[in-house]
């Protein structure tokens, strides 16, 4: 199987180390140093992983994310940012994002998380019901849709990972460690505590009647997180 990723990066110097290194690794790379040729790369090919630069001399990685969304692809993204305050964490994760790596950074550690976000982009019980459900909660594993008191619910990719994962372990505790662990990496190296907080967050405002007072979500502090129907 080809793995094909697109680059977004204007950088020349970065271009040259992250082609080579992911050429290295197996991976087919289209670079684009313009959101214009962003737009007409995703046009004309299929892609297993997005790297989009945040700043552009044209325009916002940010914006070629939103409009992948909006086209109903749930191909990992990843963004390369040397904003690292949690306002723009935030902005590129309400865009769809999956996951952002801040500049500068090493390039085996960018390997680990797409190989991370390509595993969790796969991952699926042979034997798993197709449907989850919760209380007014319901999961369509085949689709990739959840609905809640029958309205869907747009969630990015990671939060709907989430979800799921608490879901399944409807009434027990699941330790933020463990989430690190599904979500992102077998270690759960590459992503803080300060990023899981953010995606919980979300998901409670997307979820909670009050999200101040969570009824499902719950925090159990110290060790993690709880779904309550």
């Amino acid at each position: 199987m080809e793995y094909k990723i697109l680059l977004l990066e204007d950088d020349v110097s970065l271009i040259d180390g992250l082609t080579y290194s992911l050429q290295k690794n197996g991976y087919t790379i289209d670079v684009a140093q313009s959101v214009r040729k962003a737009y007409e790369y995703l046009q004309q090919e299929t892609y297993c992983l997005l790297l989009l630069d945040v700043t552009l001399p044209d325009g916002s990685g940010m914006d070629v994310c939103t409009f992948v969304r909006e086209q109903g692809s749930q191909v990992p993204i990843i963004f390369l940012t040397a904003l690292d305050e949690e306002v723009n964490i935030i902005h590129g994760l309400d865009s769809g994002a999956d996951d952002y790596i801040t500049k500068p950074f090493k390039l085996g550690e960018l390997c680990s998380r797409i190989r991370a976000l390509l595993r969790r982009s796969g991952m699926r019980g042979e034997n798993e019901a197709n449907q989850i459900s919760s209380g007014p909660l319901t999961i369509d594993l085949l689709g990739g849709r959840v609905s809640y008191h029958n309205q869907p619910l747009d969630l990015t990719v990671a939060e709907y990972r989430l979800l799921c994962l608490l879901v399944r372990n409807e009434g027990q505790i699941v330790l933020r460690n463990t989430i690190l662990d599904v979500l992102w990496d077998n270690n759960g190296n590459f992503v803080d505590d300060n990023t899981l907080s953010v995606y919980i967050r979300r998901l409670r405002e997307k979820i909670e009647e009050d999200p101040s007072n969570p009824r499902h979500l719950l925090t159990v502090r110290g060790f993690g997180y709880i779904w309550k129907s």
